[in-house]
C-alpha cells in the first residue's frame, strides 16, 4: 500500500497563510480598543468572528497550497491566545466576568510557557497541537461574545448570558486539563529521552 505523501514544511515566511494569521493579530489590538474604548460590542464581535474564519482559513489554506511553515506554526496558537487574553482584558475591564477568571486562564500559558525551557535543552521547539486544546479554544472563542451579549437588559441578554457562562466553563475545564496534558507529554518526552540517552553513547 503507497504511503500518503509526506507534507515538508517551507522556509518561506511571507506565505498566503501567514499573511493571513499576521493580519489576524493585527486585529488583537483593535478588537480591545473597540472593547474598553466606546464599547462597540456588535464590531469587536464582527473582529472576532473575522477572526476565528481567519483561523480556520489559514490552516485551510497551509494544507491545500502546501504552505506550512515553522512561522505559521507560531502565529497560529500565538493569536488565539492573544485574542483570549484581549478577551479576558475586556470582560475583567467591564466588570463583566470576576477577577479569578482573568487570572486563571491566563496563569495556564505561564504554565506551559514554563515547559519551554525543558523541551529545548532535549532537543524540541514545541508540542504538536493536542485536539483538547483547540476545543477548549474554540469554547472560550465561544462563551466571550456570548458574555458580552450577556452584559445588558432583555431576554436575548439573559439566554447569552447564560450560554456564556456555560461554554465559559467547560472552555476553562479544558483549558486547563489540556495544559496538564501538555506537561505530561513533556515529562514522559523527557524521561523518554534520557532512557535513550545512555544506549546511545555506548553505542
Amino acid at each position: 500500500m503507497a504511503r500518503p505523501p509526506v507534507r515538508e514544511r517551507t522556509s518561506a515566511v511571507w506565505t498566503l497563510p501567514n499573511i493571513i494569521s499576521t493580519v489576524r493579530l493585527a486585529g488583537v489590538p483593535l478588537f480591545l480598543w473597540l472593547v474598553i474604548g466606546p464599547e462597540a460590542d456588535v464590531w469587536a464581535l464582527v473582529v472576532l468572528m473575522v477572526a476565528g474564519f481567519s483561523d480556520w482559513l489559514d490552516g485551510y489554506l497551509a494544507r491545500r497550497l502546501n504552505q506550512m511553515s515553522k512561522l505559521g506554526e507560531i502565529l497560529d496558537p500565538v493569536a488565539d491566545r492573544l485574542y483570549i487574553l484581549a478577551a479576558v482584558i475586556g470582560l475583567l475591564y467591564r466588570d463583566i466576568i470576576p477577577w479569578w477568571v482573568a487570572v486563571i486562564l491566563p496563569l495556564r500559558d505561564v504554565f506551559l510557557w514554563g515547559l519551554v525551557p525543558f523541551l529545548r535543552t532535549r532537543g524540541y521547539s514545541a508540542l504538536p497541537v493536542h485536539y483538547l486544546g483547540k476545543t477548549a479554544t474554540a469554547a472560550l472563542l465561544y462563551a466571550f461574545p456570548l458574555l458580552f451579549l450577556g452584559d445588558g437588559d432583555g431576554a436575548v441578554a439573559t439566554l447569552a448570558q447564560v450560554f456564556g457562562w456555560a461554554f465559559a466553563i467547560w472552555g476553562i475545564g479544558l483549558y486547563w486539563w489540556a495544559g496538564l496534558l501538555y506537561a505530561w507529554q513533556v515529562r514522559k518526552l523527557l524521561a523518554d529521552r534520557d532512557r535513550r540517552a545512555p544506549r546511545l553513547a555506548d553505542g
